[in-house]
């Protein structure tokens, strides 16, 4: 069965300024060395507050706090920046050697420039004229079909000559579809190259921008990973950026006390870089994806009143308030027998019901009372 981790607040402790195991420790001595009589080994409940809590591991991270990638591969040119440095969104961050990438952009502006509609209009003309020509002899073939068949309602001419008038008519009909089908298809086709060139070079001029590695917002530059020179492809981080005055913590819960947590809850936190002092927190977001590797839920929680000095992946522990209940009855948790037994000083062992508890004390709901006097159980 696992414990849940939890511990004791005093009254006259302030949020901000309690520490979480000095407060479990020193609140505890106190309250039982003076509130509980102690007598040997005898004692006397005492009323207090106790909070529930549960206890997360995490990191601190900028706001924001993301990992620069290139998206092509190729050998570090340059670097614009160095660590610590404040940026804009669009800084460029780092250069990526791109001379093949020129070349290719070189290319696409040149069938850009031959592939321009308005230089094309010439071939257009041309066509056009091919139309005209076809229009001007059908156009005359019908007339000579019209007067080849006045001719022939006056006995005059053959069979045949009236049959070739009509299949000139008609093969001009045919020639003047056909250039009409041939003018329109090659304005489609010029405005076709034209478009597909100049989508080209786009595509190519922002394959060139990727060689370059621009800053998505503004922040601070907190680390570069590579240096000039190296080699470096899309799945190398190149930096860590983050927002410079804006910190979240990202804690991790175990799935056991996943449930317990609420946005909105308390959270104390301690850090290494910080050491003997414990600031408040205040859990905002609960992803609901359980890591499968670690058994843990990603919690995000922000201070309240945070430090003068923060950097992104300082590791931390944090407890998150669960509940507190003030004026409990509580006694040591070394004075419980198998979770619901006490020992009176008489020697009578009383039933009591339990509720909060930390590290080292309990909360007795039920069964005891405030003047009843105790005794250790013997391991």
């Amino acid at each position: 069965m696992k414990i849940v981790r939890s511990f004791s607040i005093t009254d006259n402790i302030t949020n901000h300024q309690i520490n979480i195991v000095k407060a479990i420790i020193t609140a505890s001595t106190f309250l039982f060395s003076v509130s509980c009589q102690l007598k040997g080994d005898k004692i006397r409940p005492v009323v207090a507050s106790i909070s529930e809590s549960v206890y997360a591991s995490g990191i601190i991270k900028s706001e924001d706090q993301y990992q620069a990638f290139a998206s092509v591969s190729g050998i570090i040119q340059e670097q614009f920046v160095t660590e610590g440095q404040y940026v804009t969104a669009g800084t460029p961050l780092i250069s990526i050697k791109k001379e093949n990438q020129k070349l290719n952009v070189e290319n696409a502006m040149i069938s850009a420039s031959f592939a321009d509609f308005k230089l094309n209009k010439d071939k257009l003309a041309a066509a056009a004229i091919v139309v005209d020509q076809a229009r001007y002899r059908m156009l005359n073939d019908s007339v000579m079909l019209v007067r080849q068949k006045e001719l022939w309602g006056q006995q005059i001419g053959t069979k045949v000559q009236l049959e070739e008038r009509e299949l000139a008519v008609v093969n001009s009909k045919t020639a003047l579809q056909t250039a009409i089908i041939n003018f329109t298809e090659l304005k489609r086709q010029l405005r076709y190259n034209a478009a597909q060139s100049i989508n080209n070079l786009s595509i190519n001029k922002q394959q060139e921008s990727d060689f370059t590695v621009k800053s998505n917002i503004a922040g601070i530059v907190y680390n570069l990973y590579k240096n000039p020179g190296e080699t470096v492809g899309p799945q190398t981080p190149l930096a860590l950026i983050g927002k410079a005055d804006s910190f979240l913590l990202e804690l991790q819960v175990d799935e056991y006390d996943i449930v317990k947590v609420n946005p909105g809850l308390t959270v104390f936190v301690t850090m290494d870089s910080y050491r003997g002092k414990v600031f408040e927190a205040r859990v905002t977001k609960i992803y609901p994806e359980m890591n499968e590797h670690t058994k843990t839920f990603r919690v995000e929680a922000i201070f309240t009143t945070p430090p003068l000095k923060l950097y992104p992946n300082t590791t931390l522990e944090a407890n998150i308030i669960i509940q507190t209940r003030k004026k409990a009855l509580l006694i040591p948790r070394s004075y419980l027998l198998n979770d619901s037994v006490v020992i009176r000083s008489d020697g009578e062992k009383l039933k009591i019901k339990t509720g909060l508890s930390d590290y080292l004390q309990v909360e007795v709901i039920s069964g005891l009372q405030l003047n009843d006097e105790l005794i250790k159980p013997i391991p």
